[in-house]
């Protein structure tokens, strides 16, 4: 048995001994139980050394014991400060309520699930008098944010960990307006769930919520609402009723099979061939290594076998909560072009864009039209923008700005038509102020079927869009790093690059011509060398602008263990030399890569396919 006599071991000894007096489920009951009884240090402080950081993105983390774990007992501390830090926000809380979603994850050795979870969730609040609208079945993430906007709740709740290895969940939070939180509610939630830890009277019996006329299941009438929603971006029934072009689906185990079935039922499009393997949700994810269609042609393997089969020319991929979609198309070759984010998001805003022109005769109405992209993806909405004549605006990374600052647009009588980020998110419809792979799976089938009209693929068209605005070339990728340590020197190292607080002047053989800090809150270009973009000290940022054109940014993920890297090359319009900007970018990110990130010396693990 291992020697326990430090302050240190004793504090982890208090902790699992304070858990054992509150856990109320018996499998992870009996593991703390288990780790008391051996003693040993290096396990407890796996489990209690530190409890997981609640962020702007709620919590994510694995499924099992202890406060670094996602169970019922975190849950329940999590929900009771949420719930604490909603009362001192809205007097009406009590009459207005919150919705709670779910997916199918699940954690057999820990006994959680995201549905276990959630039904925690909602007898924490009913306990204290809050209406909740707890979905009975699981559901895309958008549903959370729709439901809240179209039933003006105060909060909405999701539990999933989206694309996340099997063994995570996550505990993901929207604000009254439909938007994920930003800071200060963060902070706000964090304190509120430190003061109340001991579960309420009656929170463990989510049995009794059943029978409360508290309880309320959103389930039809947001399936009714939603598809009647997106019927709104629906502008070519006729060809949709009509077209030829045969579309493969898959939701990857996940839950998108039935919503995205649904959602071509709603467009008048036949239904796309589901992948049966990966059609009804697992949590096991049994046929792919990651359940991640970012991750490039593996998660595809069985869509491309049944597209072969079935002769159909699109693969559309839904990760498994349904918010991010992949898009493939067989090129003449046979081959299959897998499109990255950034070219899906220059399909979808000139579509998009289009379709607004189409059906908007009055030319002012164009001084009111906003799209909208995250910092690190491609610039090609800004290359449409300056071209027609509506606003562009990029937000720092990820959907929680681009929603807030849509929402900010919309109050205003702006209409923002798209928002998008690299990372295969899309909001392709003002209903969901967050990302929507049901959406926007949908509409790019019928974008699809309309360029077949005109005898175009998606490629083709791809092309006509880069010829027309400009060609932007991007590249990115990630480097695994499980040292918070490693991480931080890296990042000091470039801003201490030739001395103290001196940025590199080149990359190898590319010379920087800007840089922007958004951990620091630097930028060279602003007349004050301030930002205008917010900036966050607990996450890495660093965008550097090279004088050939090129930019590139480097930053920390929020979820996982990953250092990001997203490089873009923009030509004028008829610049159509291809090949030698793709080799230009190339070259940047290999100096990028070796005199930046420096893997061998930081002993960085390469992302692989």
């Amino acid at each position: 048995m291992a020697a326990r006599g430090s302050a240190g071991d004793a504090a982890l000894r208090r902790a699992a001994e304070q858990w054992l007096l509150w856990d109320k489920n018996p499998k992870t009951y009996a593991i703390v139980k288990q780790l008391l009884a051996e003693g040993n240090a290096g396990e407890l402080q796996k489990y209690f050394g530190s409890r997981m950081e609640f962020g702007t993105a709620g919590l994510r983390a694995a499924m099992g014991a202890g406060i670094s774990h996602m169970n019922d007992l975190t849950i329940i501390q999590t929900t009771q400060g949420f719930c604490r830090y909603l009362e001192k926000n809205f007097s009406d809380l009590k009459k207005r309520g919150v919705v709670i979603g779910f997916d199918a994850r699940a954690h057999l050795s820990s006994g959680g699930s995201s549905k276990r979870f959630a039904r925690l969730a909602a007898s924490t609040f009913i306990s204290q008098g809050v209406p909740v609208y707890l979905f009975s079945d699981i559901i895309p993430t958008p549903f959370v944010p729709y439901t809240v906007t179209h039933l003006k709740l105060c909060a909405g709740i999701m539990v999933t960990a989206s694309h996340n290895p099997k063994q995570d969940n996550g505990y993901k939070v929207y604000w009254e307006n439909g938007a994920q939180i930003i800071s200060p509610h963060d902070k706000g939630i964090s304190h509120a769930i430190e003061e109340n830890q001991e579960p309420w009277p009656q929170v463990w019996d989510d049995k009794l919520i059943d029978s409360s006329p508290l309880l309320h299941d959103p389930y039809a009438t947001v399936n009714k609402e939603y598809f009647k929603d997106i019927q709104k971006q629906c502008f070519y029934r006729n060809i949709n009723k009509e077209t030829n072009l045969k579309f493969v689906h898959t939701s990857v185990h996940g839950v998108g099979h039935k919503f995205v079935q649904l959602a071509f039922k709603a467009f008048d499009l036949s239904p796309p061939f589901a992948v049966p393997e990966q059609k009804d949700p697992d949590p096991d994810f049994p046929t792919v290594k990651y359940p991640n269609p970012e991750e490039g042609k593996g998660v595809l393997t069985l869509s491309f076998a049944l597209a072969e089969k079935d002769g159909a020319r699109i693969i559309l991929a839904n990760d498994p909560d349904a918010d991010r979609l992949a898009v493939a198309e067989k090129q003449e070759s046979g081959e299959w072009k897998v499109f990255s984010g950034n070219e899906l998001g220059a399909l979808l805003g000139w579509w998009i864009f289009t379709c607004w022109k189409n059906n908007n005769r009055d030319t002012r109405a164009i001084k009111d039209v906003y799209m909208l992209s995250s910092t690190v993806s491609s610039k090609i909405l800004r290359a449409i923008a300056l071209k027609e004549g509506f606003h562009f605006e990029e937000t720092l990374t990820g959907f929680k700005w681009m929603g807030n600052r849509a929402k900010q647009l919309m109050d205003q009588g702006k209409a923002v038509l798209f928002a998008f980020e690299e990372a295969i998110g899309y909001m392709c419809c003002p209903a969901v102020l967050d990302k929507d792979g049901v959406s926007a799976a949908v509409i790019t089938a019928e974008m699809a079927s309309f360029l077949a009209t005109r005898n175009l693929s998606l490629t083709q068209q791809l092309k006509a869009v880069y010829d027309e605005y400009g060609f932007h070339i991007t590249k990115a990728s990630y480097f695994i790093c499980h040292d918070p340590k490693v991480i931080q020197q890296l990042f000091d190292n470039l801003r201490n690059f030739d001395g103290k607080n001196t940025y590199p002047k080149s990359c190898g053989r590319f010379k920087v011509s800007g840089i922007r800090d958004l951990t620091t809150g630097y930028d060279s270009s602003q007349p004050d060398q301030k930002a205008i973009l917010p900036t966050s000290k607990s996450s890495q940022m660093i965008t550097f602008t090279f004088a050939n054109g090129g930019v590139a940014t480097m930053r920390t993920s929020g979820t996982e263990p990953k250092i990001k890297y997203y490089s873009e090359l923009c030509a004028p319009p008829g610049n159509s030399d291809v090949e030698q900007l793709k080799k230009e970018l190339d070259e940047l990110v290999n100096a990028l890569e070796k005199h930046f990130f420096q893997p061998e010396k930081n002993k960085l693990q390469r992302k692989t396919e």
